[in-house]
């Protein structure tokens, strides 16, 4: 069976179901193949993540899972993991269409993650590092007070031990369910990096598809060097609400890495199977 005939096979048992409700659908073949949001190509799963999940025809870098850019990153065996006793709490109580304690539940559920970051020491190529890496699968990578308190013990820990400090961001920005208390992390993780700044360790961000809200405007761009990877959203607002604002169309690449590179806004842009070896280049660099 081709693609195309599957395509047209589900669309034709989607509409039994709905006038009958009794066919059920076999999503099996579906999970063999991802479609590139760039190019519209249609690859095979399998394919993609040889390929890192890098489309092997346009460059389009897909999100990875925390636990996916951590074995891309950290020599094998060496990632030791660290506060991981941090674990979310409802403070407030609340409750939209869901209360705040089952949307917890079930991000843990699909990602396996406690919280939307994990933090650790490894090393890169050798290179000693401490690491925070976000995971936009679990409530959108949005940042609340345990993921704020993360980076905080992560980089007085690289303090206390001397070690530089890299972090992945992939967020959507402050989590509404904890208000003004997910504010707050934007002021306590800034002033976590200018403590590392005045004890003079490397801050390296590595800016990932999408970076947005308080994370954009916290630690996420304070790095002694900013990197981006191909392609990645960045920004504090999204564009439609900027468009909607100002009564301007934007640039078609507005946003986007190469754009921010364009403005001197981050340092470089680096290709995902590169970013291992050029993380441990300028931690050489600057440790020596």
């Amino acid at each position: 069976m081709t693609l195309t005939d599957w395509i047209n096979n589900r669309r034709e048992l989607q509409r039994a179901v709905s006038e009958k409700n009794e066919v059920k659908i076999d999503d099996s073949i579906g999970k063999l193949w991802s479609l590139c949001y760039n190019c519209n190509s249609q690859l095979l799963r399998k394919d993609l993540e040889n390929n890192n999940m890098v489309c092997p025809k346009c460059g389009y870098h897909f999100r990875l899972t925390a636990k996916q850019r951590i074995k891309l990153i950290a020599d094998a065996g060496t990632f030791r993991e660290k506060f991981a006793n941090v674990k979310a709490v409802d403070p407030l109580g609340f409750v939209d269409t869901q209360p705040y304690t089952t949307r917890q539940k079930n991000a843990k559920e699909k990602t396996g993650l406690d919280e939307a970051i994990i933090t650790g020491t490894c090393k890169i190529n050798g290179q000693k590092a401490a690491i925070a890496v976000m995971d936009f699968d679990y409530m959108g990578g949005s940042m609340g007070s345990v993921v704020g308190e993360k980076i905080a013990l992560i980089i007085e820990y690289a303090i206390s031990k001397k070690l530089p400090v890299v972090v992945f961001t992939s967020s959507g920005g402050a989590r509404m369910q904890e208000s003004a208390l997910s504010l707050m992390q934007m002021a306590k993780t800034s002033c976590a990096v200018a403590k590392l700044n005045e004890a003079r360790l490397l801050y390296i961000t590595v800016l990932c598809e999408p970076t947005f809200g308080g994370v954009t405007a916290s630690f996420g761009t304070l790095g002694d060097i900013m990197i981006a990877e191909k392609s990645a959203r960045i920004g504090f607002a999204g564009r439609r609400v900027i468009e909607q604002t100002i009564r301007q169309k934007l640039p078609a690449n507005f946003q986007t890495a190469e754009y921010l590179l364009d403005y001197g806004q981050i340092d470089l842009i680096v290709n995902r199977d590169e970013m291992k070896d050029k993380l441990s280049k300028i931690i050489e660099m600057h440790t020596k």
